[in-house]
């Protein structure tokens, strides 16, 4: 029966590694925008 449950800390690791992978998909985002605004300002001039 004890193998049924999952313990709590488990559920708390995945919650974090969630916030973290939000992050960084966030971060690569405004990364990405940034490079095209750069390069259509370069392109630009």
């Amino acid at each position: 029966m004890s193998t049924k449950r999952k313990p709590p800390t488990l559920q708390q690791k995945k919650e974090e590694v969630n916030r973290k992978a939000i992050l960084w998909i966030s971060a690569s985002l405004v990364l990405l925008v940034l490079l095209i605004i750069v390069l259509f300002i370069v392109a630009g001039n």
